[in-house]
């Protein structure tokens, strides 16, 4: 079984095995190689990593079969999914895999287009996930943004040369601009006043806008509008949108 607190490239879950530390280590038991050693076997010498794959294959029957022995919750799917799975791998009819799992033919159909979308699925996740430690500062200044266009394309330099403009020294906005690409500017200065684990009741929103803009109840419909800041319904409690 996988070692859940360990975290593996998709190469690693692919080839079944991964490379640290000078060896070649399974990832399904304790079995390694040294990399920088050859291994005799049935009259062959093979370098680590050929001891490694023929491991995979003697031992836990190839990467695939050994990564689909792994619980359903390591797949983020069902048990049932996963079942199919297990007999997908087999090119095996829908009728007869059907017949396998005790369902209809149009189940073992629904499982094929359910398991399609959950990768689809996953390589957005993946996608983004690798991307939280390379945000682009050109983008959007924030991931609750209501609207994304051309509004939202703020460069650095842009943002500064707004924001010198507009606000003092002491962060006071005299006259809040009318331009859409500078209202956003300025909200995505204003919203780091705010601490997003915390939640703000309405007047406490108002304290801190005071300290920048006289028309506050404008400004704060604005960090709701551009998805700055949520709040309940009821209008009672507001937090930073992350």
């Amino acid at each position: 079984m996988i070692n859940n607190d360990n975290v593996y490239e998709i190469a690693d879950l692919q080839q079944g095995y991964y490379l640290a530390d000078g060896k070649y280590h399974c990832l399904y038991c304790t079995a390694s190689f040294a990399e920088n050693q050859v291994y005799p076997l049935d009259g062959q010498f093979y370098t680590a990593k050929g001891m490694i794959e023929n491991h995979l294959t003697s031992v836990h029957q190839g990467p695939l079969l050994a990564l689909l022995s792994e619980s359903h919750e390591q797949f983020g799917i069902s048990t049932a999914q996963l079942a199919a799975l297990q007999l997908f791998v087999q090119d095996l009819p829908d009728k007869v895999i059907a017949q396998r799992l005790a369902v209809s033919p149009s189940t073992v159909r629904n499982h094929r287009f359910k398991l399609r979308e959950k990768a689809r699925q996953a390589r957005y996740l993946l996608a983004a996930m690798a991307l939280l430690d390379k945000p682009d500062p050109t983008l959007v200044p924030h991931v609750g943004a209501t609207m994304i266009d051309e509004r939202y394309q703020i460069t650095a330099a842009e943002r500064a040369q707004i924001i010198q403009t507009t606000m003092d020294q002491n962060g006071w906005i005299e006259t809040w601009p009318r331009k859409e690409k500078r209202k956003i500017a300025l909200l995505s200065v204003l919203i780091k006043d705010f601490d997003p684990h915390k939640n703000y009741a309405e007047p406490a929103v108002n304290d801190i806008l005071k300290q920048h803009v006289a028309d506050y109840v404008t400004v704060r419909r604005y960090l709701i509008e551009y998805g700055f800041l949520k709040r309940t319904n009821d209008g009672k409690t507001y937090w930073v949108n992350l």
